[in-house]
């Protein structure tokens, strides 16, 4: 059976409220991305200690790092040089709390993926190198606003990178927000799911004034989440899925903050949501103890 978690900034900027909410909903891990106010890659050593002292006694994992690591600009030399240093101040974190994954991307979209994809493949030898070499593994995400912006392009990323130290963490809400996306679960989940170490959870439906695609509470969107719950037990999927609800009850989180998540601003009405959602998925977990 799969393990539940959730992205930290999800609930809280605040450390003690996060494992708190966890206990409460008897959650496996926790994920790393923004903790009081502070990006993962500034967390300090006296930072690791207090999170370590308010996980004492429990038995939440930290199970891996949500990074910003290369949402950055392909063209930018000094802006992907920063980020290998974001993605080396990462690992040491993870290693911190004994986790070997480190949620990864591709780039900001250019809307010219083809046309630059032997540049994209290249541009990840010294973070492959890097993550062989500390024996992590980088989790690509599809991330509409990214390169790899479909479960298709990140797919065709990881076969071609062919590392074991290259993975696949599967969102189906990210599915349905990207251009030239699948139908989220079955068909871009079965393409992903032979490379899938990690998996998020989120729902998306469609503003009916826009017509755009916005971020919804959990069974109230677009994606199967039943369905998809079926088959990671059907498949014996036994890694982690966190809550990653980017659903806000009282407002809507502006999509530059969606697309660079952390902070306070990001975590406002985090807990009440977080709440709503993990109530809904554990509705639908007991459905499959039946």
């Amino acid at each position: 059976m799969f393990k539940v978690g959730v992205i930290g900034d999800e609930i809280s900027q605040d450390f003690q409220t996060v494992v708190n909410v966890s206990k409460e909903f008897n959650l496996d891990s926790i994920e790393i991305r923004s903790v009081w106010d502070k990006p993962p890659q500034e967390l300090t050593d006296g930072d690791i200690d207090e999170m370590k002292r308010i996980l004492d006694g429990t038995d939440i994992q930290i199970i891996g790092i949500s990074s910003p690591f290369f949402k950055c600009d392909i063209d930018n030399m000094e802006e992907r040089k920063e980020h290998i240093g974001i993605l080396k101040q990462c690992i040491k974190l993870a290693k911190a709390f004994d986790a070997n994954l480190i949620r990864t991307f591709v780039f900001w979209d250019t809307e010219k993926t083809e046309e630059r994809w032997d540049e994209i493949i290249s541009s990840y030898a010294e973070p492959l190198q890097i993550a062989e070499g500390e024996g992590v593994v980088l989790g690509m995400e599809n991330e509409s606003s990214t390169s790899l912006r479909t479960a298709q392009l990140t797919e065709r990323f990881i076969r071609e990178i062919d590392s074991p130290n290259v993975r696949s963490i599967w969102d189906p809400a990210n599915e349905a927000h990207a251009k030239g996306g699948e139908t989220p679960y079955p068909d871009a989940y079965n393409r992903l799911k032979p490379l899938m170490i990690h998996a998020h959870l989120k729902d998306a439906g469609k503003n009916p004034e826009t017509g755009e695609m916005e971020s919804v509470p959990v069974g109230e969107g677009v994606i199967d989440w039943q369905g998809q719950l079926q088959a990671f037990v059907d498949d014996g999927y036994e890694g982690h899925l966190c809550l990653e609800t980017h659903w806000r009850p009282t407002l809507k989180i502006d999509d530059d903050l969606l697309n660079r998540p952390g902070g306070q601003a990001f975590s406002e009405a985090g807990e009440e949501a977080s709440r709503i959602c993990l109530q809904s998925l554990f509705a639908m977990i007991d459905k499959l103890r039946k």
